[in-house]
């Protein structure tokens, strides 16, 4: 795999962070992974975070006095306390405490994370190129994926939605685009 090469062996008591950036299904998962088989089987510690699983509760993100594209831009997640908690931490921490979300019970439930002090940390995610959070990435992977193929990766019921589709997600996505350029930032493009 060729993106393997960009990640530069990890020195002892140092951390690489790297970042899977694009937008909803265009294969960051996926990539991701691919990425934790390959440093399986060449023995090198990692960890990987899924940005979805430190959502906000509902109520934080749906039906607010703004738009539908603003709540899944600005406020899907808490970016400042990511930043500070989190993000900031990921270099130096050996544990690290923060919320993960559980989807059934629209709960947020505290969580300690401990990292080797030697690893690959990967990130994936939407919006991981925001100006909060892009300069504590090492190296970032942004998957390019055309919208047709991205709809057609949906489930049947959000094809069904295409209102939430275009007035939610697509909307964000293009302020995305237009406001933090991913593809020109991004380390390495990769069709998705």
């Amino acid at each position: 795999m060729a993106l393997l090469r960009q990640i530069p062996k990890t020195e002892n008591g140092n951390r690489f962070i790297l970042g899977l950036d694009g937008l909803s299904r265009s294969g960051k998962t996926t990539l991701g992974d691919e990425l934790s088989k390959h440093f399986k089987v060449l023995n090198i510690p990692f960890h990987v975070f899924h940005m979805d699983d430190h959502i906000v509760v509902r109520e934080n993100r749906y039906n607010t006095e703004y738009e539908p594209w603003i709540e899944y831009y600005h406020l899907q997640w808490d970016i400042e306390w990511l930043s500070q908690n989190f993000f900031k931490q990921l270099k130096t921490a050996r544990q690290i405490h923060m919320p993960f979300y559980d989807t059934d019970s629209d709960t947020q439930s505290f969580q300690s994370v401990l990292l080797p002090s030697t690893c690959i940390i990967l990130i994936e995610g939407v919006f991981l190129q925001r100006e909060e959070w892009r300069d504590y990435f090492d190296t970032v992977v942004y998957l390019n994926c055309t919208r047709e193929k991205r709809f057609l990766r949906e489930n049947d019921d959000t094809q069904m939605n295409l209102h939430k589709l275009q007035h939610r997600y697509w909307k964000a996505e293009e302020f995305y685009l237009m406001n933090e350029f991913p593809m020109d930032k991004a380390n390495l493009v990769l069709q998705g």
